[in-house]
C-alpha cells in the first residue's frame, strides 16, 4: 500500500526553482531514503510533505487523501511525525518533560487539565516506554540542555516516535555524530522503526545503504533515480552526480 504519493511537485522561491516535477511513492513498511548533493532539494521536499512549505505546483497524497496545502499541524494529526536537521527539543525541560509534552499531544489532552490529571498514570507509563526504547530512562530527570549532542538526537527521535506516527520522517539523524555514535544510532533506528514506514534524508552513504529498502536520488531538484540500494549503487548517472566513481 502507498503511504505517500507525490505527483509532479515543484517549488520555487522568488523565481529560484528548487524542485522540478517530483513524482514519488513511499510504500507502507519500507525505509525510503532520499539522497543527493547539497542543494538538491532534499530538505525542501521534507518541508513540503510536512506542510512547512507549500508546493508551487503538483499534488501530495497521504493514504489517498489529498493533503496539498494543508497546514503543518493538520498534517501531523494525520500521523506524520518528523525530526529536524538541527536538534529541535525543549532545552530547559528534563528528558521526561520533553517526552511528556509529546505524549500529552498524542492523547489530545493539551488544554484539558482535569482529564490530564486522570490520565497521568497512562501518560507516565507511555513516557517510560518511549524513554526505555531510546535508552534514555536513566537520564529522565536531566535537563535536555545538559545532554550530550548524541543524547539530544536520541531525545528528538523519542519526540518523533512519541505520537506513534504512521510515517516517521528523519532529517539527517546522524548529522554531527561521531563514528561510534553513528553506528549506535543506526542500530537504534533499525530497532525503533521496525515494521514502521520511515522516510529519511541522510548524507552518510553507509547509513543509507544499511537502512534503506529503496533510495531516491535528487539532483538539481529532479528525481535522478529510484530503486533498491544495489540498483542505486550501480547506476551510472548516480555515480556521476553524487556517489563518485571511486
Amino acid at each position: 500500500m502507498t503511504i505517500v504519493k507525490l505527483k509532479n511537485i515543484s517549488k520555487d522561491f522568488s523565481g529560484l526553482q528548487v524542485l522540478v516535477g517530483i513524482t514519488l511513492e513511499i510504500l507502507e513498511g519500507e525505509c525510503h531514503a532520499i539522497i543527493g548533493p547539497n542543494g538538491a532539494g532534499k530538505s525542501t521536499l521534507f518541508n513540503i510533505i510536512t506542510g512547512l512549505y507549500r508546493p508551487s505546483g503538483g499534488k501530495i497524497f497521504f493514504l489517498d487523501k489529498d493533503i496539498t496545502n494543508w497546514s503543518a499541524h493538520k498534517i501531523a494529526r494525520l500521523g506524520i511525525s518528523r525530526s529536524f536537521q538541527i536538534t529541535n527539543i525543549f532545552p530547559k525541560m528534563t528528558v521526561f518533560e520533553n517526552v511528556r509534552n509529546a505524549i500529552v499531544s498524542k492523547f489530545n489532552r493539551r488544554f484539558d487539565w482535569v482529564s490530564l490529571l486522570n490520565k497521568d498514570k497512562k501518560i507516565g507509563e507511555e513516557c517510560d516506554r518511549i524513554m526505555n526504547l531510546l535508552v534514555l530512562i536513566d537520564k529522565k530527570d536531566v535537563p535536555a540542555s545538559e545532554l550530550s549532542y548524541g543524547a539530544q538526537r536520541q531525545l528528538e527521535m523519542a519526540l518523533t516516535l512519541a505520537r506513534d506516527p504512521l510515517l516517521i520522517m528523519l532529517d539527517e539523524p546522524t548529522a554531527g555524530l561521531t563514528a561510534d555514535e553513528t553506528r549506535k544510532a543506526v542500530q537504534m533506528i533499525k530497532q525503533v522503526t521496525k515494521g514502521k514506514t520511515l522516510l529519511i534524508v541522510e548524507h552518510d552513504m553507509e547509513v543509507v545503504f544499511s537502512l534503506a529498502d529503496r533510495i531516491t536520488v535528487l539532483n538539481y531538484g529532479e528525481v535522478l533515480a529510484t530503486g533498491a540500494p544495489a540498483e542505486i549503487r550501480e547506476n551510472e548517472k548516480v555515480k556521476m552526480a553524487y556517489l563518485g566513481r571511486g
